[in-house]
């Protein structure tokens, strides 16, 4: 590898260039596909619905990871089905918003060395004990004999009276945290939020906390039941580019060396310090207790593949007939995981990614056709936002809540779609974040139409709600729906969805088995769309503003927003 200086600005070709080939492919497409979404607009029909999922999550559009082929095939194909669809451009008279980010993609050592002062020595296997990466945009960064510091859960929570930094100086050090929060690990109601997760369990935001105590990396103990996932999917994205969007300061906001170490790797690190992990890891779930230094060293690099690209979120609108400057917005993400690097002969290289998110996907479209065919046109105006990288920690949508096309104090409320289960019919309708906002009584309202009831997520310790992209528009107030599918089937029992969840996580999520099959139940996610079509109605075709339930970590954000999108129109 040539190991470069400063790194390049990557320029590549504008992404609706195609091949004469894929011009030719995505007409026949186009035809196929719209001709069975016409003929029954403004309703849902299946055939559409699974045409859009077969055709984004097949071999043809390489896993949909952006900056490749498989962005330019996707882009082209979503921005064609809006225009069909009836959609206007929602970036002045572009569907597409350029998204700046800078793509990285890591070559780590072999093994990280740790060291302690008996002179005993632990080296940890890159991809079955550790696996790093770094987001900072540099041909080389890393750990030289960085002592190692253990800091329980790595949470600085005043509004739970939490400080697992107190006292610790971890400057230039890498940190070991817990992943999740102590609700989780105590299941105590009165601990945080209890089983359910709050956003200070989340990786990410351990990686945000360690670096504003200036540490140099850290690294998540991965536990499958405390994470949400198996160790395999952090195993199978992290020699995967890593995107981020460009920053100036990346020194001072990004760590030299993050990524996640497993339990196993984790306690024999710890038991060479004459540490138990076990018994720390209770300790740490106490309110007052108090990290310490392990007296061991860390040494391990991580080499960069550096460019500098820009990817693009897709943005469609449907104009309101009186009120378009304010909007409802339904978001899905359309990128995957790409392909697999240097894959072995025979091997199956591509994930897919039909669940996540083509399904998705599908479903904005479809949503984008019904609305584009109601009349009249709802009093606001209808966004529908395909966006990039939310693989690479949900970048696309943080641009758009950054950088969006009508002030976020004007976006009466909004629905995400991410990976829309495909379990059939289901006598309820699943609400991550439960009771977190007004929607929800739309919500309920639409569903008892169809005989169904909102219900809590099976899951709420995995902390979805914040591991998705209607979290960045939350993040600035904007009230955010996000459901998935039932789990009480009337032909399958009771627990059905939760039971096909968990074997779908085990075996396909982000792994190629996520493929399109035409025997999936969809008949269900039909029942959904609906649902998502009456409740963004409901919003888009009135005068209210539904809010934050009291209580919620986004209710001032709101409060604050709108009072200032109200303050030119108060008397003086």
């Amino acid at each position: 590898m040539v190991m470069h200086t400063q790194a390049r600005p990557f320029r590549r070709p504008h992404p609706l260039q195609r091949t004469k080939e894929f011009k030719t492919l995505l007409a026949a497409i186009l035809l196929t596909v719209g001709t069975a979404a016409q003929a029954d607009a403004p309703a849902f029909a299946e055939a559409a619905y699974r045409k859009h999922i077969e055709v984004l999550a097949s071999d043809a559009f390489e896993g949909r990871a952006p900056g490749t082929e498989g962005e330019k095939k996707t882009l082209a194909y979503i921005e064609q089905q809006f225009k069909a669809a009836g959609l206007k451009p929602g970036i002045g008279d572009s569907f597409l918003q350029p998204v700046p980010v800078v793509e990285i993609t890591p070559h780590a050592d072999a093994v990280m060395q740790i060291s302690g002062a008996d002179g005993k020595s632990l080296a940890l296997r890159n991809a079955d004990d550790v696996v790093v990466w770094t987001k900072r945009p540099v041909p080389s960064s890393g750990l030289a004999n960085a002592e190692v510091v253990y800091v329980g859960y790595g949470i600085v929570a005043p509004e739970y009276d939490w400080n697992d930094y107190a006292g610790l100086d971890v400057r230039g050090k890498l940190v070991l945290a817990l992943v999740n929060d102590p609700g989780y690990a105590t299941q105590d109601p009165k601990l945080f939020t209890g089983n359910a997760m709050t956003y200070y369990g989340r990786w990410d935001y351990k990686f945000a906390e360690a670096v504003r105590h200036g540490a140099a990396g850290l690294l998540v103990v991965h536990e499958t039941k405390a994470a949400g996932y198996p160790w395999d999917v952090p195993r199978n994205g992290f020699d995967k580019p890593q995107f981020d969007l460009r920053v100036d300061d990346y020194a001072t906001s990004r760590l030299a060396l993050e990524g996640w170490i497993t339990e196993d790797a984790a306690t024999r690190l710890l038991s060479q310090a004459g540490m138990d992990f076990a018994t720390l890891k209770k300790a740490s779930a106490v309110r007052g207790f108090r990290g310490s230094a392990t007296g061991l060293k860390a040494s391990m690099a991580v080499r960069n593949d550096v460019r500098y690209t820009t990817s693009y979120n897709v943005v469609g609108m449907v104009p309101g007939s009186k009120r378009p400057e304010e909007a409802f917005v339904y978001t899905a993400h359309w990128d995957h995981l790409g392909k697999t690097p240097n894959a072995k002969p025979g091997e199956d290289a591509i994930f897919n990614g039909a669940q996540d998110n083509a399904t998705g996907v599908s479903a904005l479209i479809e949503l984008g056709r019904a609305f584009a065919s109601t009349r009249p046109a709802p009093e606001r105006s209808l966004l529908f936002v395909a966006v990039t990288a939310e693989e690479s920690g949900l970048l696309g949508s943080e641009y758009f809540a950054a950088h969006p096309p009508i002030p976020v104090s004007q976006m009466a409320g909004g629905l995400n779609m991410d990976n829309l289960y495909s379990v059939g019919k289901t006598s309820d309708i699943t609400v991550i974040g439960f009771g977190k906002s007004e929607l929800e009584d739309d919500l309920r309202k639409a569903a008892a139409r169809q005989g169904r009831v909102p219900a809590q997520e099976p899951s709420p310790e995995k902390g979805f709600y914040y591991r998705s992209d209607h979290f960045n528009l939350a993040k600035v107030g904007v009230p955010m729906l996000y459901t998935k599918s039932g789990t009480d089937s009337p032909t399958q029992g009771a627990g059905y969805g939760k039971r096909w969840l968990e074997d779908y996580t085990a075996k396909k999520y982000h792994k190629p088995a996520d493929e399109y099959s035409p025997d999936w139940d969809v008949s269900g996610t039909l029942q959904d769309l609906q649902l998502y079509y009456d409740v963004g109605f409901a919003v888009a075709d009135s005068d209210r503003w539904p809010n934050w339930r009291e209580g919620s970590e986004f209710r001032t954000l709101r409060d604050a927003s709108r009072k200032q999108a109200l303050a030119p129109t108060l008397p003086r």
